[in-house]
């Protein structure tokens, strides 16, 4: 009995000891740990800097070819917030608060109604630029939109491209909402720490 306590004992601290130690692993001739230390600069990591991106994101629920679609409809028996709703995005980001002007970007991802009291959703989603120097990058908003407030301020948590490590918020003013459609257009003043 006490040799198979102690065998127990003994098994318990190499799997403590054992997960405790650094794991490496070699590549070749190198050798990496786990994590190491990285010089910034290493990575294009210079001067941290503010931009300040306007435009304007136009979500069409209407039409041939919506640009938002329900892909989790709210129970039959919801309020007025339609809790449960969950809707997928491919939003044209524009200029001006014309559908026709030029379009910078587009605003992919999801938004959900996450309120059982106040129209209040979770958006989840990035802003991928297709014009000038950004093409390519992103901005990534996750956070809650309280629909009725005049303004409403959401977290930017990162970002690809141009913006990695970006931080930042954004602050989303309705421009206009068609109750009969639910189209909306919603102006996005977006303030970024990037590099």
């Amino acid at each position: 009995m006490a040799t198979n306590s102690a065998f127990h004992v003994l098994t318990i601290f190499i799997f403590i000891f054992i997960s405790i130690i650094t794991i490496q692993v070699t590549y070749g001739d190198e050798e990496y740990e786990f994590i190491k230390a990285v010089d910034p600069t290493a990575i294009n990591m210079k001067e941290e800097k503010l931009s300040h991106f306007r435009f304007f994101w136009h979500d069409i629920l209407s039409g041939k070819t919506p640009t938002s679609i329900t892909v989790v409809p709210p129970p039959k028996n919801n309020s007025f917030t339609a809790f449960g709703l969950v809707n997928m995005i491919d939003n044209p980001l524009t200029l001006g608060p014309e559908l026709s002007s030029k379009m910078v970007g587009r605003a992919q991802g999801f938004y959900a109604s996450a309120s059982q009291e106040e129209i209040g959703l979770l958006m989840t989603m990035n802003f991928a630029f297709i014009q000038g120097k950004y093409y390519g990058s992103t901005i990534t908003v996750v956070g809650r939109n309280p629909a009725s407030n005049m303004v409403r301020e959401m977290p930017v948590i990162g970002g690809s491209g141009l913006f990695r490590y970006a931080r930042g918020y954004a602050l989303a003013t309705t421009y206009t909402f068609d109750p009969k459609s639910g189209d909306a257009v919603v102006e996005y003043n977006v303030y970024v720490m990037h590099y």
